[in-house]
């Protein structure tokens, strides 16, 4: 793990030593692929959990309206 970390500790000092154009360009190459690939993740699981959650048998409808929370009155 230390190693990682000393890895990780070099590559910022050497992007940190970049001009700030480079800096730019270098984050905008590694990100906006990044966030791609996770939308595109994302939607997947989505799609998935939709098509799971489609697939549930659904509750049959009741076959007379449900009671009234409290009384209505009724005209006469």
């Amino acid at each position: 793990m230390r190693a990682l970390a000393n890895w990780w500790d070099a590559v910022e000092l050497w992007v940190t030593q970049l001009p700030f154009p480079f800096q730019v360009v270098l984050a905008a190459v590694v990100v906006l692929p990044v966030c791609a690939g996770l939308a595109v993740l994302v939607d997947r699981a989505a799609g998935v959990v939709g098509t799971l959650l489609a697939a549930l048998p659904r509750p049959r409808r009741a076959s007379r309206p449900p009671e009234p929370l409290f009384d209505v009155p009724t005209e006469r």
